[in-house]
């Protein structure tokens, strides 16, 4: 059988990674959809993290001639799911992660491919290690790559590689982090509080605009890690000056983020410092310093949903913080233990990373705009425990610690509805105040695993008057764990089909193994691998140092042994042997001596049935053990072996005709189970180990009971003993023994005819041999595997006439050493495959399979799994089906289906906390899930669709049961919710958010259409017609009420933030972020104080600043002219002119901010927009428009704001809600098409046709029961979205071609199996 070559997609399937540690510097990354990627050793991998289970795992390439360096940083591409079926292929670009490693290297791996597509960097140089690695869009369909290299440079790629360059010096570059408010712009941070603001326009290197500031912190700790690296002898050009900050300082970490709820606004971690940075002012807000008794920051994280800061620190707690009252102030509530102390081993394992689920995070947004209103406390549900009303935020978080254990947690805050939406209401108590007095007392729940802080849980309703600490709690619950290898592998084993088993059976039959290898681990913990589902089934930490050496007994236990050598004058060895059974996870140690012994263990070997143990000291007797309930030993054998092997249970014959002849008769009544307690019955069995001597003799020994005799063999020729090589290596399966030794010959030996042959390998000194799996058919009963002492293996057939020129050598694992190895013992036919178990020097369990070349009697390796991946739960990862099938599934979704389709026979448990009624059956007429047939396109392709999607849906693996019973709660709320739940399933949180806020945008809309009156819709308290002197106390007034403050927070709910575009909301918070900014000195803060104070209409306060400047100011006649032409009462004709004559002027010499200063002081509001807008002050041209314009004024703001947002900043879904806002459906609709999204066009459409819809309905009922007859100002349609319009039939034409391509791919495409 010629060997295929491995398809791309089983490439790597069968690696199970080893645990993350600081030489990755804790690289990871969450994607948005739930994919989390991390880096351990050489390798990347990725888990889905919603089911904790491992989706793949990628070892990097390694340089040419060299070992695979250390993976350093890894990161998602900020790509959705491609929808450009009609122009292009449908690819996988959306699944591509950009991974870097200690050596420099940059390259983007595609999941789909499971491999390399191209190297960015593929130049190898060990002192330019990468730190960091960010994503940014230079153009609407183009990212670039930023990177930290080394200790101070920056870069950014594009495929065609490097096109900028940068070096801070001496400054030492930390972490790179993108802004969500425009993702052209990104910062870097440096570890002496360097900071650089750059922002891409394009992919050239005139392109790139940066900016460079400082953040003053206390670096003295850094300064004497510095001064200890060059006194422990590392010179400074090869230590700190060169290694990547992780490397030269691994304990040393400054982290960034950016608020998700303020623009411009920094959080900033120092080791003992949190920081907020106003990157417009360029200075800091505020400074606290770590609290006492708390380890060092690692790690900031702040909560897309509400005003909470979450730091991490270098002891894997979670410290929470929220800010304090009218400013950028956090105060410490409470501490959280992610890393639990309960059950860990010694020394405890240390925390590398914490991330955030943005995708459950924006969920839980949608659940809060949309909730269930039928819900009820079931008292019979044991899984409806609390009352939902009271939580008011429920964050999931990831975290990895360097024992291979990934957590994930969820956190949630309970309390009134008003705790978090206002927080400038807290009355914080005065013990908060002060972070240094904070005092924690946990109160622990063992049934809930939970710890709960000392905060009231009232249910009983709050007097928002009285708000306090108290109404809000925290609470911590362990959602999940995955436990990967727990520490570098030291020693592998696999259970051999049991001797017993296969006699009990008849002797042909072979009992096939279970499908279990054990790993013992540098750290003494024994993980059990479950090689069907590439799982760790097990992990038990059994001794305190390495384990040495480890061997199954049967199918249930082991054995293991370690050794520690003692420090007094005998400097003699403490030996441990220990049983390990793993169906009680009890761990028995036996032959526990008193004293240290002379020599340590070098070996253990146990025979096939579990039933004996020889155990191999250094230069000592082989002790025989007998290995019952209570292990006995039987005897010492005083001989100087080199090396002992037991034989395996013997080739099976083709015939069925009795027991095996290889085995006495008499072992004919031994019982199945190796493991079953010793009785009489057990004396009969005979089994049997060769072994080689220092003087290169051989012999046989053979164990029975209590005897061991000699097994007399037949020997081979005198030439066979080798007269040089001592023998180091042994594989005995009857009839055959081979033998390798230290000058790489391999030599095999018949025992029961004589026969011998021999051959030199070429290679190093040979360390083990093992035997193939024989079944009964194979044509090849020869084939070994052969590890050498150089960290290489071959596989060789002894059968064939030249074993070494048909061998496989190891080209399969390029760049890793290879530790130990074996073959996997589950062959039962001869065509499973042959799969050999490897672990490596990177941490990694490997399943290599070799395909049998029969026409030229070699070997082919291919990677991939033993068979079909079988999985304990549903991988609920719908971003990872085939294209066509994700895109099939996000139309049904937006289409609406009846959620009693998503019900398979796995999940029918009636008392389960989301359950959902009814059962799908296949035989039904599909159409019939439908909630309702889609007035837009082919009404056919839905039933096609589900069709298609029917065995994702059988395996249950499309959503989980959380997900569905949202979905339940959302598919009746309208379109563009489920829009929005669609687009949150498949991680485009922009996407949702736009359709969360696109009812909000239509009514705004629709009330300046129909001109209402201010009392139905609340505005701020200023027109373009409303006389400037009276602007002041009104908006003074206005300002002062914290009910309308609170009020409008609450319409826009966390991230929802970043869609804001109502003239209150603006107009609200920009006020809300002026006390801010009243304490900073210096006259460049003055300036941009003004400048917010005139933006907000607040001119008293700007005047009364202009008149502060000194008379030796640079800026103090230009401060004059301001204040007199903003204090002037009456503004006349001549003033005008001569105040536009002055303003033009500073424009033209770059001072545009006084020249639009001196506009809004003669009421020209229109025209000092437009030149906020020239000047790129976007947000601040709309906080002026809103303030002072309304209607199409402030329309027309917004549409050259959208247009900007669009083809500038390239983020399509903001521009959409200004284009909505603004009344231009038709931009709205030329947008969507210009991005080539033609399901999303035809969505918009209907979800704005039903709202206007629901609109209308809810108007005319308004004014029957008011009785007046204003409805006939009501627009039966909106304007640009008339269905006699040619873009609206286009649109309906394009939907239509694009259904039809999906379904023609969905047909192509095979369903997804992993």
């Amino acid at each position: 059988m010629a060997g295929a070559k491995p398809s791309a997609t089983d490439t790597w399937d069968s690696t199970l990674p080893g645990p993350p540690s600081r030489n990755n510097f804790g690289s990871s990354d969450l994607s948005p959809s739930g994919l989390l990627a991390f880096a351990s050793g050489s390798s990347v991998s990725v888990v889905d993290s919603r089911s904790l289970q491992l989706v793949s795992t990628i070892p990097l390439p390694p340089p040419p001639g060299a070992l695979s360096p250390f993976v350093t940083s890894v990161r998602w591409i900020p790509l959705p799911l491609p929808r450009d079926l009609l122009s292009s292929e449908p690819s996988a670009s959306h699944l591509l992660l950009a991974v870097a490693d200690r050596h420099g290297r940059v390259a983007l791996v595609d999941f789909h491919l499971r491999s390399v597509v191209v190297w960015l960097n593929p130049s190898s140089d060990p002192k330019l290690g990468v730190q960091d690695l960010c994503w940014v869009q230079a153009r609407r369909d183009t990212h670039v790559l930023a990177t930290i290299s080394g200790s101070s440079f920056l870069s950014i790629y594009t495929n065609d590689g490097v096109f900028w360059k940068y070096d801070s010096g001496s400054e030492v570059l930390s972490c790179l982090r993108r802004d969500p408010y425009d993702s052209r712009h990104f910062c870097v941070l440096g570890l002496k509080g360097f900071l650089l603001s750059i922002k891409v326009l394009g992919d050239t290197e005139n392109d790139v605009v940066i900016q460079e500031m400082q953040i003053k912190t206390d670096s003295s700790d850094l300064l004497r890690l510095e001064r200890d690296a060059i006194s422990n002898g590392s010179s400074p050009s090869s230590s700190s000056s060169s290694s990547p900050a992780s490397a030269a300082f691994p304990l040393y970490f400054a982290r960034f983020a950016f608020s998700p709820h303020w623009k411009n606004i920094l959080f900033v971690t120092f080791p003992r410092e949190l920081v907020v940075f106003d990157l417009q002012y360029e200075t800091p807000l505020s400074s606290t310093p770590l609290p006492r008794g708390c380890a060092k920051f690692m790690d900031v994280l702040p909560d897309p949903n509400k005003e909470l800061l979450y730091c991490a620190h270098l002891d894997g707690r979670l410290s929470i913080w929220r800010r304090q009252q009218g400013e950028q102030v956090h105060i410490m509530c409470t501490m959280e233990e992610f890393l639990p102390s309960i059950g860990m081993s010694i020394p405890s394992p240390s925390a590398l990373s914490i991330l955030l689920s943005h995708s459950d995070s924006t969920m839980h947004t949608i659940t809060k705009l949309h909730p269930d209103g039928t819900s009820s406390l079931d008292f019979d549900n044991p899984f409806d425990f609390y009352d939902q009303s009271l939580l008011l935020s429920k964050t999931t978080f990831i975290s990895l610690s360097d024992d291979g254990k990934i957590w994930k947690w969820v956190l949630s805050a309970e309390g009134v509805e008003d705790s978090l939406k206002n927080v400038s209401d807290l009355d914080i108590g005065t013990e908060a105040a002060h972070p240094e007095a904070i005092q924690k007392k946990y109160s622990s729940d063992l049934d809930q695993g939970l710890v709960v802080a000392t905060t009231s849980r009232s249910r009983g309703p709050t007097s928002t008057s009285s708000l306090g600490k108290s109404d809000l709690s925290f609470k911590i619950s362990l959602d999940g764990q995955l436990q990967l290898l727990s520490s570098t592998v030291s020693t592998l084993a696999v259970p051999s089909p049991s001797l017993t088993a296969t006699l009990a059976r008849g002797g042909n039959i072979p009992a096939a193994a279970i499908p279990l290898v054990a790993l013992g681990t540098q750290n003494g913990t024994i993980d059990v691998v479950d090689v069907s589902t590439n799982a760790v089934a097990a992990s038990t930490s059994v001794h305190t140092g390495v384990v040495r050496g480890l061997r199954w007994l049967g199918n249930s236990r082991l054995v293991s042994f370690s050794y520690s050598q003692v420090n007094d004058k005998s400097r003699g060895y403490i030996n441990k042997l220990v049983v390990t059974c793993l169906r009680s996870g009890l761990n028995k140690p036996f032959r526990d001596l008193q004293k240290p012994e002379r020599t340590p263990i070098r070996a253990l070997r146990t025979s096939s049935s579990g039933r004996y143990l020889l155990i191999l000291f250094r230069d000592a007797p082989v002790e025989v053990w007998a290995m019952t309930k209570h292990p006995v030993m039987l005897r010492s054998l005083a001989l100087p072996f080199t090396v002992v092997e037991w034989t395996l249970p013997a080739v099976p014959r083709p015939v069925q005709s009795g027991p095996s002849k290889q085995f006495p008769p008499a072992s004919e009544g031994v019982t199945a189970s190796a493991d079953s307690k010793s009785d009489g019955s057990h004396e009969e069995t005979v089994e049997s180990f060769a072994f080689a001597l220092v003087n290169g003799a051989l012999g046989v020994f053979e164990v029975q009971g209590r005897r061991i005799r000699d097994f007399r063999p037949k020997w081979p020729s005198t030439s066979f003993v080798p007269s040089d090589g001592l023998v180091t290596a042994m594989a005995y399966r009857l009839p055959h023994v081979v033998m390798g030794d230290r000058s790489g010959n391999i030599r095999w030996w018949d025992v029961t005819t004589g026969q011998s042959s021999a051959f030199n390998s070429h290679r190093d000194g040979v360390r083990r041999i093992k035997f193939s799996p024989v079944v009964a058919g194979d044509r090849s009963r020869g084939r070994v595997a052969v590890l050498f002492n150089d960290n290489t293996f071959s596989v060789y057939d002894l059968d064939s006439p030249d074993p070494v020129a048909q061998s496989l050598l190891q080209p399969q694992i390029p760049g890793t050493l290879v530790l130990e190895l074996d073959w996997l013992p589950l062959r039962t036919d001869k065509n499973d495959p042959l799969v050999l178990c490897i672990a490596g020097a990177d941490s990694t369990f490997r399943l290599v399979e070799v395909i049998v070349n029969e026409k030229k009697g070699g070997f082919v390796p291919q990677s991939k799994s033993v068979k079909e991946r079988f999985r304990p739960m549903p991988m609920y990862s719908p971003i990872l089906l085939p294209v066509p099938h994700a895109l099939a599934l996000r139309m049904i979704l937006q289409l609406g289906v009846k959620p009693s389709w998503f019900n398979t026979c796995s999940t029918s448990l009636e008392k389960r906390p989301h359950l959902i009624r009814g059962m799908a059956s296949s035989s039904k007429d599909l159409r019939s899930y439908m909630i309702q047939l889609p007035p837009l396109g082919d009404p056919v392709v839905p039933e096609m669709l589900l069709k298609i999607l029917e065995p994702y849906r059988k395996e249950g693996c499309l959503l989980d049961d959380e997900r569905a019973k949202i979905y339940a709660d959302v598919v009746k709320k309208g379109y563009a919710a489920r829009f929005a739940f669609a687009a949150a399933v498949f991680g485009e949180t922009s996407e949702a958010y736009f359709w969360l806020q696109l009812p909000r945008a239509i009514r705004h809309l629709m009330n300046k259409l129909m001109r209402k009156s201010p009392q139905k819709m609340p505005s701020p308290p200023s027109a373009s017609g409303v006389d400037e002197t009276s602007m002041p106390s009104k908006i003074s007034s206005a300002s002062s009420s914290p009910h309308e403050a609170r009020k409008i927070d609450s319409m826009c709910d966390g991230s929802l933030r970043l869609m804001a575009f109502e003239r209150e909301e603006l107009w609200t918070r920009a006020n809300e972020r002026l006390p801010w900014h009243e304490k900073l000195e210096g006259e460049d803060c003055i300036q941009k104080q003004v400048h917010e104070l005139i933006s907000v209409g607040n001119l008293e306060a700007a005047v009364s600043l202009l008149l502060t400047s000194a008379p030796d100011s640079p800026y103090f006649y230009p401060n004059a002219l301001r204040a007199v032409a903003l204090s002037s009462a009456v503004s006349k004709s001549l003033l005008d002119l001569a105040l536009k004559v002055v303003a033009a002027n500073m424009v033209r010499t770059d001072n545009s901010l006084t020249g639009t200063h001196l506009l809004c002081a003669v009421g020209r509001h229109q025209e000092a927009c437009s030149q906020l807008q020239d000047s790129g002050r976007w947000t601040d041209a709309a906080t002026l428009a809103a303030t002072h314009l309304a209607g199409s004024d402030y329309a027309r703001v917004l549409q050259r704001w959208a247009d900007h947002v669009l083809h500038a900043e390239h983020n399509v879904w903001r521009a959409l809600i200004l284009y909505v806002a603004a009344g231009s459906l038709q931009e709205a609709l030329a947008a969507l098409k210009e991005v080539q999204h033609p399901d999303t066009v035809a969505m918009f459409v209907l979800a704005c046709n039903e709202i206007h819809s629901e609109i209308v309905t809810e108007l005319a009922s308004q004014e029957e029961e008011e009785g007046n007859g204003e409805l006939g100002t009501v627009m039966t349609d909106l304007p640009g979205l008339e269905p006699e319009k040619e873009e609206v039939a286009a649109v309906c034409e394009y939907f239509q071609q694009y259904q039809r391509k999906l379904v023609h791919l969905c047909m192509d495409s095979q369903p997804y199996a992993d």
